[in-house]
């Protein structure tokens, strides 16, 4: 049995990571206070998931803490002994941020140097897993020459076809603020390893999704649109006549790739981890596929103006992560995650349990 610390336990990705190593018999302790209700309001609630939880797992604990808060984590550390961190906790919207720019850089960049102080005075040889983004590229992905095609942008030359790899710069490129702090977060942590010599993994994530997501529409692409397909409402498309591409990873295959980095880490190393092409999609595309999978026509607007730093076309390059952990792949494709999403919506729908 291993004890783990995952933050951002409640969320996505942090839930995902919870459940399967408890299952493996680990004990786990979540650090959540819940701030995605306050970044989001009452859809970003993630009480819901906590509850499920509670009630599906066997060696979980939660912790109320705050990230930002250097000395309850201490403590914490000093309490238990942890072997593998996977650290989720973030202040997750491209756009939210411009309004909370100093919260978005404490919880992102700040609660990240805390998590890796704390774990290098305590636990030094723990795996600390980051996971970060791909915004800390900013807009130097839309550089890469494209076609636009009927229902979606694509990289015009056969080189970029597996997508974007970890060569791509950060630097002098418009990120966000978002983009700005996960990248403050991702250098130090890759800092850790390289100047320390602690086992830190910096995953770059394409669009994470899969059902115990609480998708708003400042921050949860596929969740949200299937959850006003269901519900009702007007989504609104931001620019690029809707023909903008992610790559979409379900949160099960995101944390396997935690798994094999944990099993035999390499120090600093950064991969980009989202769905590859074959999990690729335009917005136009997806609200096709949902109208076809639900029966139900999603209601949406179009909005001239993109996103300040938003990708045109994003599609991760798997192979480096792929090439040192050849083990792990894509499980999930696209037409699997729509398929859980949509259910874990329309029961959330049918027992009134917000999402």
């Amino acid at each position: 049995m291993k004890t783990i610390l995952v933050t951002g336990s409640s969320g996505l990705i942090g839930s995902q990571a919870v459940e399967h190593f408890d299952r493996q018999g680990h004990r786990v302790i979540g650090v959540d206070n819940n701030m995605r209700q306050l970044f989001f309001g009452a859809q970003g609630d993630t009480t819901w998931n906590l509850n499920r939880l509670k009630g599906s797992t066997r060696n979980f604990q939660h912790a109320n803490l705050d990230i930002r808060d250097r000395s309850a984590l201490d403590e914490l550390f000093k309490a238990n002994r942890f072997e593998l961190i996977v650290h989720c906790a973030a202040q997750p919207s491209h756009d939210k941020a411009r309004d909370i720019p100093i919260l978005d850089f404490e919880v992102n960049a700040l609660g990240t140097l805390n998590l890796l102080e704390a774990t290098r005075q305590h636990c030094r040889d723990a795996v600390f897993i980051l996971m970060s983004t791909n915004k800390v590229y900013g807009d130097s992905p839309n550089e890469i020459p494209m076609n636009e095609l009927g229902t979606r942008y694509d990289y015009s030359r056969q080189e970029d076809y597996d997508g974007v790899n970890e060569s791509c710069r950060i630097d002098q490129t418009l990120h966000s603020l978002f983009g700005a702090s996960k990248a403050a977060a991702d250098l130090v942590a890759q800092e850790y390893g390289r100047y320390f010599g602690m086992n830190t993994c910096i995953f770059r994530g394409g669009c994470l999704t899969g059902p115990s997501h609480s998708g708003v529409e400042l921050h949860g692409f596929l969740s949200y649109l299937v959850k006003v397909a269901l519900t009702g409402g007007t989504y609104s498309v931001f620019g690029y006549k809707g023909k903008q591409v992610r790559d979409n990873i379900h949160s099960h295959d995101v944390v396997r790739a935690i798994e094999e980095f944990a099993a035999n880490p390499r120090p600093g190393q950064v991969y980009n981890l989202g769905g590859g092409r074959g999990n690729s999609i335009s917005m136009l595309e997806a609200i096709a596929k949902i109208a076809q999978m639900t029966g139900k026509t999603l209601h949406w607007k179009y909005v001239e103006e993109a996103r300040k730093g938003d990708h045109i076309c994003y599609i991760s390059d798997l192979r480096k992560f792929q090439s040192h952990y050849p083990h792990w792949k894509i499980t999930r494709n696209l037409h699997t995650i729509f398929q859980e999403i949509i259910a874990a919506q329309e029961s959330a729908h049918t027992s009134g349990v917000a999402r």
